[in-house]
């Protein structure tokens, strides 16, 4: 018998971020180049990729969500367009295995434990 299959869970990658530096109109933005290496390095099975024009977190870019349905949404920021892959394909695994999006603080790469700009709770939460 086959385990059941992950639950959809949806990372948001911010491609307009420019990480706090001047933008330069011929070069691509630090949230963009982000975005291309998650895309290089992968996510966990389960966890769609889902490039977005801004999340509003300007001073804190590079900036991802992780949202699913019945599940809280977070928010991280400050991740690096070169090194941040790996950290948000852990933190996206650890999301996706969590029914309700609440991963113990101890299981979350350490970035994402500092780096933490928002939790919001899931729709069906607040009836």
């Amino acid at each position: 018998m086959s385990a059941p299959e992950p639950a959809a869970v949806e990372l948001l990658v911010c491609t307009t971020c420019k990480r706090r530096q001047p933008a330069d109109p011929d070069a691509p933005r630090p949230g963009s180049l982000l975005h291309d290496a998650v895309r290089t390095h992968g996510l966990p099975e389960g966890v769609r990729l889902v490039p977005v024009e801004c999340l509003s977190a300007c001073s804190s870019g590079c900036t991802v969500a992780l949202r699913g349905p019945g599940r809280w949404t977070y928010v991280y920021g400050n991740l690096d367009a070169t090194t941040g892959a790996p950290i948000i394909a852990e933190g996206a695994r650890a999301y996706r295995d969590a029914p309700d999006g609440l991963v113990p603080w101890r299981q979350r790469p350490e970035h994402f434990r500092k780096n933490c700009i928002a939790r919001i709770p899931p729709m069906e939460a607040l009836k």
